[in-house]
C-alpha cells in the first residue's frame, strides 16, 4: 500500500509545490510511496530561511559541547528507530535487510563519531614571529546544499548532515529522486532532536530541477555531492563560477589485485562481497579482478563456485545477500553493458541474464556476472557499470599489471590480496586511487578520510579533520607591543 508523505521545508510539515510523483519497490515494482517533487521556488525559501535560522542566537551562539549534546541525540533516536528506518530504505532501493540495518547503524555511528570530534575541536595558537600572538580559528560558512544518491541514502546523508551540523552550518539536503524517504526521516529526527526549525530542510525531486538551483543560489555557500561523475562535473563547472568549495565523490572502476602468494579463500571471499553485494550498486564496487596467471585457474574455478552459492532472492528476508536492482531502466543499462562485453571478444563465466521464477518476474532482478577475456581497454573494462558485473583479467608482471589498473579515468579505491606485506606496500603506493584495501575490501570507517582521485571526485568526507570542510578559516593578531607602530611615528 502506497503511504503519503510530506517533507520538512523551511521548518514545516507540508507538501513541496511541484508535482506528485510516486517511488517504487524494486523487488515488485509498487508504488510503496507518493510526495510532491520541489521547486526552484521552494529551494529558494528553504534557503532562505536556512539562512535566517543560522543566524539566529539559538544556534549561532551555541557553544561546541552544545552542538555535540544535540548529534548525540539525533544518534540516539536513530538507534531508537533503527529496524523501521531499515525496512523503509529497504522499500526506498531494493537493499537486502541486513544491509539496510548495516547503514542505519553506520549512520548513528557517524553522529556519533562527529559529536566527539565537535566536542573536542581546538583552535590553534600559532607560533609568534613579533610583537603580538596569533591565532587560527574556523568559522561555519553557512548553508550548504547535499545531494546524495539512491544507492546508501542514509549513510550517505548522515556524512553530510553530521559534520555540517557540528561546524555550526545549515544544511539543505537533495536526495536522489527514487530515494527521498531517508533524507525526510532524518530531518525528522533532527528536528526531534532539538535541532532548531529551518536548520535542515530536504527537497525532493529532479535534479536538473531541485539540484540545479540549490548550486546556483547565492546563498549556498558549499557543495557536498554524492553521485554520478557528469553530474558532478556540471556541479563543479557551476560551482567554478562563484568560487565555491566542493566535495564530489563520484564514479569508480575500482581494481582488485589477485598476488600469486594471496591466500585464495580470502581473496575469493572479498571479491565476492566487493562485487556483488548491494548488488555491485556500489561506487567502490572492484569490478575488475586482475588475478595472477599462476593461480588463475584455481580462482577461478573457486569464484565461480563461491557465486552459485550466492543467494539472490527476496529484500526482506534474511538470508539474501543480493537483492534487485534499484529500477528496470537501471538493469536495462547493466544488459546493454554486458551485451557490449560479449560484442567485444568476452566470454560469459557466469549470470548474465535475469533470474527465473515467481519471485523474480516483477522485480529489477539480475544475476551475477563475470566475464573473462577481455583486454583492459574493453569499454565493458573501463566505464562504471553499476551493477553486479565482473572482469576478470590475468596477470603476470607488475609494472605492466600496474599499468593497466592506472589506465582509467577513475580513482576510487583498490583491493590487494597478498601475503607479502612489502609487496602490498608497494603496489599501493603505486595505485592512483584515494583508497587501498589490502587482505579486505569494502570495509569502512568514518574515522578515516575517503574519497577519490581522477574523475573519481575532489575533497574528502569521513575522519576527524571532516568537520573543517564545512568551516572557513580566520587568523587572528593580538598586538602586545607597548610603543606605537613605529612607521606611523618616523
Amino acid at each position: 500500500m502506497s503511504q503519503k508523505i510530506q517533507t520538512l521545508l523551511a521548518g514545516q510539515w507540508r507538501d513541496a509545490s511541484g508535482p506528485a510523483y510516486g517511488t517504487d519497490y524494486p523487488a515488485d515494482g509498487s508504488t510503496v510511496a507518493t510526495l510532491h517533487a520541489a521547486t526552484a521556488a521552494d529551494v529558494d525559501e528553504a534557503v532562505q530561511a536556512a539562512e535566517r535560522a543560522r543566524l539566529q542566537p539559538g544556534w549561532a551562539r551555541l557553544k561546541r559541547h552544545e552542538r555535540a549534546a544535540l548529534l548525540h541525540r539525533i544518534a540516539g533516536g536513530i538507534r531508537e528507530r533503527a529496524e523501521e528506518l531499515a525496512q523503509l530504505q529497504r522499500l526506498d532501493n531494493g537493499k537486502p535487510i541486513n544491509e539496510t540495518r548495516a547503514l542505519v547503524a553506520s549512520a548513528a555511528g557517524t553522529f556519533q563519531f562527529f559529536a566527539a570530534a565537535c566536542e573536542t575541536w581546538e583552535d590553534t595558537l600559532t607560533p609568534s614571529r613579533g610583537d603580538y600572538f596569533t591565532m587560527s580559528v574556523h568559522e561555519p560558512l553557512g548553508v550548504v546544499g547535499a545531494i546524495t544518491p539512491w544507492n546508501s541514502p542514509i549513510a550517505s546523508e548522515a556524512q553530510k548532515l553530521a559534520p555540517a551540523l557540528a561546524a555550526g552550518c545549515a544544511v539543505v539536503f537533495k536526495p536522489a529522486e527514487i530515494t527521498p524517504r531517508m533524507a525526510i526521516e532524518l530531518a525528522r529526527i533532527a528536528q526531534q532532536a532539538g535541532v532548531p526549525d529551518g536548520i535542515v530542510s530536504v527537497l525532493p525531486g529532479k535534479g536538473s530541477v531541485v539540484g540545479e538551483a540549490l548550486v546556483k543560489h547565492p546563498l549556498i555557500k558549499r557543495i557536498a555531492f554524492t553521485g554520478g561523475t557528469s553530474v558532478g562535473m556540471g556541479i563543479a563547472r557551476l560551482a567554478a563560477d562563484r568560487l565555491m568549495p566542493t566535495s564530489l565523490e563520484l564514479g569508480g572502476k575500482s581494481p582488485t589485485i589477485v598476488c600469486a602468494d594471496a591466500d585464495l579463500d580470502h581473496a575469493v571471499a572479498g571479491i565476492l562481497y566487493g562485487i556483488f553485494s548491494s548488488s555491485g550498486e556500489s561506487c567502490i564496487a572492484g569490478s575488475r579482478a586482475f588475478v595472477h596467471t599462476s593461480v588463475y585457474p584455481q580462482f577461478k574455478e573457486r569464484l565461480l563456485a563461491g557465486i552459485q552459492a550466492l543467494r539472490v532472492g527476496d529484500p526482506a528476508s534474511e538470508r539474501t545477500q543480493m537483492g534487485p536492482l534499484v529500477s528496470t531502466s537501471h538493469r536495462a543499462s547493466v544488459e546493454r553493458y554486458v551485451q557490449l562485453g560479449l560484442e567485444e571478444g568476452g566470454q560469459l563465466l557466469s549470470g548474465g541474464g535475469r533470474p527465473s521464477g515467481a519471485l523474480f518476474d516483477k522485480g529489477s532482478y539480475y544475476l551475477p556476472t563475470v566475464l573473462e577475456g577481455l583486454d583492459n581497454s574493453a569499454r565493458m573494462c573501463q566505464e562504471e557499470i553499476f551493477g553486479p558485473v565482473l572482469a576478470l583479467l590475468p596477470w603476470s608482471d607488475e609494472a605492466d599489471l600496474i599499468a593497466q589498473c592506472n589506465d582509467n579515468l577513475y580513482g576510487l579505491a583498490a583491493g590487494i590480496w597478498s601475503r607479502d606485506y612489502k609487496s602490498a606496500w608497494r603496489l599501493g603506493q603505486a595505485l592512483q586511487t584515494g583508497t587501498v584495501w589490502i587482505n579486505t575490501y569494502k570495509v569502512f570507517s568514518v574515522s578515516t578520510p575517503f574519497g577519490g582521485v581522477k574523475m573519481s571526485g575532489t575533497g574528502r568526507e569521513k575522519g576527524r579533520l571532516g568537520i573543517l570542510e564545512y568551516t572557513a578559516q580566520k587568523s587572528f593578531y593580538w598586538g602586545l607591543n607597548e610603543s606605537p607602530m613605529p612607521w606611523a611615528s618616523s
